[in-house]
């Protein structure tokens, strides 16, 4: 290993001597070009790419060198964006190029109003757009809010120690991102999923609740299930779920989200219950002679059940002072 010194380098940066070429080869142009080449911008390593065309295999071991100096330094490195994957991988590259050609095709349909559709037209088609920039499933499922920020009419992702740009080209990955946002920013003032399904189902615009939502480590990509909840504690999708519904939308097969089915209305109450007709009932006219004659053979038949329950009482009274006797008796013994 050897310690380089001269523009760009620190004094005690160390570069193993299989970089040592490529490297210097990075600072001069850096120099040249007035750019800082420790730490680089990935936009700048795809510029000096650009300026040194060779074989693939060449341009891969320039970046690998490149990262190993920055991965020395403690500094991200600049090869692992999708920008520079793609330069080295133009299989790559076009396979993405056709996956966007698809996903402006698809985005625009997706809804963004009324209820629940447009709750996951909203959601899927920011995923949609994220896949477009070459993000891996896992990837995309592990976002948070404050990995993704728009860039005029693009986005620029972060993803690990890699980002991406997802410039505009056909569908506008600003607002499939705007629009998911205003979601979240009504949930963040609003948890209410009644409110929102009114806001969405009457076509309301949610734009003034884009600046409410907060931009903190929560997940971006939430769950959300067949009536229109989403946790409150949000979680993230997983990866599979994302590859799902990326192949759903992008072989034509995605779900059809239709509205809950309405409550059943609410059971009358007492109040008005409608009245039945009375009927007519015939009493028999000699009810009251029986009543009487029934309670004075009661009050015949019953009148020793006070003496009764008095002897009773008097035999149980006598039973216990007995009871007390043995044991007085058993203890002296």
């Amino acid at each position: 290993m050897t310690a380089l010194a001269g523009p760009g380098n620190s004094p005690d940066l160390v570069v193993p001597r299989r970089y040592r070429h490529d490297w210097a080869l990075f600072v001069d142009w850096c120099a040249a070009c007035d750019h800082r080449s420790l730490p680089a911008h990935p936009s700048v390593l795809a510029e000096f790419l650009a300026d040194h065309p060779a074989a693939d295999g060449t341009q891969r071991r320039r970046v690998t060198a490149i990262n190993a100096v920055h991965t020395a330094a403690s500094l991200p490195t600049p090869g692992c964006a999708e920008t520079i994957r793609q330069l080295l991988n133009t299989n790559r590259a076009d396979r993405l190029a056709r996956v966007g050609e698809r996903v402006a095709q698809v985005v625009p349909r997706l809804p963004v109003t009324g209820w629940p559709g447009g709750l996951f037209g909203r959601r899927d088609a920011l995923i949609l757009t994220l896949a477009t920039a070459g993000l891996g499933f896992e990837q995309i499922a592990r976002l948070r809010r404050t990995d993704v920020t728009t860039d005029h009419d693009g986005l620029v992702v972060r993803a690990g120690e890699g980002w991406a740009r997802i410039a505009s080209s056909g569908a506008n990955p600003a607002t499939a991102y705007r629009n998911w946002i205003e979601v979240l920013g009504f949930l963040d003032r609003y948890p209410s999923t009644h409110l929102l399904a009114g806001r969405l189902g009457k076509g309301a615009s949610l734009s003034a609740f884009a600046d409410s939502a907060r931009c903190d480590e929560r997940a971006l990509i939430t769950p959300i299930d067949r009536w229109g909840h989403t946790p409150f504690d949000p979680t993230p999708l997983t990866g599979y779920s994302v590859a799902v519904l990326v192949r759903a939308h992008l072989t034509g097969q995605a779900p059809v989200h239709k509205r809950p089915p309405a409550r059943p209305p609410a059971t009358p109450s007492h109040e008005n219950a409608p009245v039945p007709d009375p009927a007519d009932v015939e009493l028999d006219q000699g009810y009251y002679h029986r009543g009487i004659a029934a309670r004075r053979n009661a009050h015949t038949h019953l009148e020793d059940v006070t003496d009764i329950l008095d002897g009773i009482e008097v035999e149980a009274d006598k039973l216990l002072a007995d009871l007390r006797a043995i044991l007085d008796c058993t203890e002296s013994d």
